[in-house]
């Protein structure tokens, strides 16, 4: 046979394979109807080249190592108590200066399952029974705790703490299925996002694969009690953050790396436009005392990521081939995670980018809040709270 037959026939049996997963041992062997779609992707002359030479995100200060596991996001009360923080364990954790208390949980039905574990990854399985909070706001005027839990919807818990109430489990009709962040404006509306109507967070690897777009930016209102829609269609929408004029409200949309901004007010109120393309893949977004957005970013966007965004096909074969969800998330963010922050100007311009490229000090970070010239970082992945100094 010739050299050309011989590569065609290994192109077919690999052709095969990808097609039947005969061993069952690929990325998204569990999930039968997987599905990749094409990436909405910023071309890659718009990707921010800007780095951090200095690697300034190695200078943070590591606290609370192994007391909380997985931070994802970090709050204050009106009264600048906290932080607050939502772990893995389905727990609210508050910091009284001395030791973290349990100040709040989402789930009725807790038990042994939610008991400590070795690392944030550990929880994954009994998520959906211990709950796992993810955005954390506190209502200036009540100082009421509002939580995106991933599993259990938006929900509320008083100043006193103990077990939140829920507020919204659907929208149209159709279930939350990966609750994620949220923020409040000055009548007490909340807006928030699911990230995905298919998946729920504990399988968010394949959420990531897939780049399927069910995602959706949600209102609550507190009087009506109602939940509207107002964007569909998202690939992988996760934090929110509103302007500090509240006119606007900015959003990330994970998978095409982009923060959207949402009209409130004004000529444009109820559209949206993009905001400004990233170095990565965003998570939660938070607004400063002057007006400014801190993002925090997981990784930087490899070129393998993009031109696999690009071409779903191509990407849908590579994931049924034997290579475990762990390798193929690491060829995702590039190799190994390095966080990244961001700050953008209420325009949308690219203001300051902290990093740690080799992962050494900060690995990951899920949420930057400001506070008294501090950035306070959490992690979802991570057993820390990391803590950089402005000044």
């Amino acid at each position: 046979m010739s050299p050309a037959g011989i590569l065609a026939g290994i192109c077919l049996l690999a052709a095969l394979y990808c097609g039947l997963d005969p061993l069952g041992r690929s990325a998204v062997a569990n999930f039968p109807d997987f599905e990749a779609y094409k990436v909405d992707m910023p071309p890659w002359s718009d990707v921010p080249t800007e780095r951090d030479a200095e690697n300034l995100l190695q200078r943070s200060e590591i606290k609370f190592l192994n007391q909380i596991q997985g931070p994802e996001s970090i709050a204050f009360d009106p009264a600048g108590r906290g932080p607050y923080a939502g772990v893995a364990d389905g727990r609210v954790l508050f910091w009284d200066g001395e030791s973290w208390k349990d100040f709040a949980y989402t789930s009725g039905n807790r038990s042994g399952l939610c008991d400590p574990k070795p690392s944030p990854l550990s929880y994954l399985k009994n998520e959906h029974i211990c709950g796992r909070p993810l955005g954390l706001r506190f209502d200036k005027r009540t100082g009421d705790l509002y939580i995106a839990d991933a599993y259990f919807g938006l929900m509320k818990v008083g100043p006193e703490g103990g077990l939140a109430t829920s507020l919204a489990t659907e929208a149209e009709g159709v279930p939350l299925r990966f609750t994620n962040d949220l923020d409040i404006d000055e009548e007490g509306n909340v807006y928030f996002t699911d990230s995905s109507t298919k998946y729920q967070r504990r399988n968010f690897p394949q959420l990531v694969f897939s780049a399927e777009d069910s995602g959706r930016l949600l209102k609550y209102n507190p009087t009506t009690k109602e939940t509207t829609i107002l964007i569909r269609n998202l690939q992988f929408p996760n934090g929110v953050s509103l302007s500090k004029d509240g006119s606007f409200l900015v959003f990330s949309e994970g998978a095409t790396g982009r923060l959207r901004k949402f009209w409130l007010k004004g000529e444009k109120a109820g559209t949206s436009e993009v905001f400004a393309v990233l170095p990565g893949f965003p998570d939660n977004v938070r607004t400063n005392k002057d007006g400014d957005f801190w993002v925090a970013i997981h990784c930087r966007r490899s070129m393998y990521s993009y031109y696999s965004g690009l071409y779903p096909k191509l990407r849908e074969l590579w994931l049924k081939l034997p290579i475990s969800v762990k390798t193929q998330f690491q060829l995702q963010i590039g190799g190994r995670p390095h966080a990244v922050v961001v700050k953008y100007s209420p325009e949308g311009k690219l203001v300051q980018i902290l990093e740690d490229s080799e992962g050494k000090t900060v690995r990951s970070v899920s949420e930057v809040e400001e506070k008294d010239g501090k950035l306070w970082m959490g992690s979802v992945l991570m057993p820390f709270v990391a803590v950089y100094s402005l000044a």
